[in-house]
């Protein structure tokens, strides 16, 4: 496969770059092709259909970068917005993330998981199907909690700052309090905090508490449909660009100050 042919990745900001670390790392042959849509960022709180609106708009703007496979780093965008992809792009790699609940029942020993997540993920169905049959297959129970405002302070870099820190109290205390032992980070923004919250977690919780970031599995996933299909690059330079609907400078400093690289962004508005 030629190394001119990139995987494509968006979020709506900066949160999916936790994902795209993940992806480098496990590929680092592949070109990769990364949009922040920060214009409109974050997705959590926006209603479904716009949020299905912009995921078509960025696989549009992938699909002209003749993309051969495109990773929903949004778990807000693959509740919503997955199946509408997969059906506008047939022929098309699509993989998405979801909250990490499978992973998490089989790690907790209290049987208690804690959800980090946005609003809009936790109200989808598609997060109402999943908890309802890990649930079911488990006897795990699940207590969700939405996260407003987190990745907005997450996106402005404010990753230390009294406000985010105040949040992240309000958000993960209750749930150390209830016995969660492990703590789902259901939005790709979370990750970028995991030290705030393991601090946290060492304040208050009673017992070890593990956290699970389903990053790794998406590159897995990811790496194992380009196998089968004969599309893995083998001779590349992990060649990493970005793009944005929001300011260049801003995601430039993103990867920069988050992942350690330099790259190069354009700006497109995907209208």
């Amino acid at each position: 496969m030629a190394a001119s042919v990139p995987i494509g990745v968006f979020d709506s900001g900066i949160g999916g770059l936790s994902v795209l670390q993940h992806i480098h790392a496990a590929l680092p042959r592949e070109s990769l092709l990364y949009f922040s849509d920060a214009r409109h960022a974050p997705y959590g709180g926006r209603p479904e259909q716009f949020i299905e609106a912009r995921a078509l708009a960025v696989g549009a703007f992938m699909t002209r970068h003749c993309v051969k496979a495109l990773v929903v780093a949004c778990n807000t965008a693959t509740a919503v917005a997955i199946t509408a992809l997969r059906r506008a792009y047939p022929s098309l790699i699509v993989v998405g993330v979801e909250p990490g609940l499978k992973p998490a029942a089989a790690l907790t020993h209290t049987k208690i998981v804690g959800v980090l997540a946005t609003e809009a993920t936790l109200a989808s169905k598609r997060f109402a199907h999943l908890h309802e049959t890990i649930s079911a297959a488990t006897s795990a129970t699940f207590l969700t909690q939405a996260c407003p405002g987190l990745a907005d302070r997450i996106e402005q870099g404010q990753l230390d700052s009294p406000d985010t820190l105040a949040l992240l109290m309000r958000y993960v205390v209750p749930l150390l309090e209830q016995g969660a032992d492990t703590l789902v980070l259901g939005c790709t923004h979370y990750p970028f905090v995991k030290t705030q919250i393991a601090t946290i977690v060492r304040d208050h919780a009673e017992q070890a508490v593990t956290l699970v970031d389903t990053g790794a599995a998406v590159a897995r996933r990811l790496s194992q449909l380009l196998a089968d299909r004969e599309l893995l690059c083998d001779h590349g330079n992990g060649e990493v660009g970005g793009a944005t609907s929001g300011e260049t400078a801003l995601l430039e400093a993103a990867f920069l100050r988050l992942l350690g690289m330099q790259v190069r962004v354009i700006r497109d508005d995907t209208q």
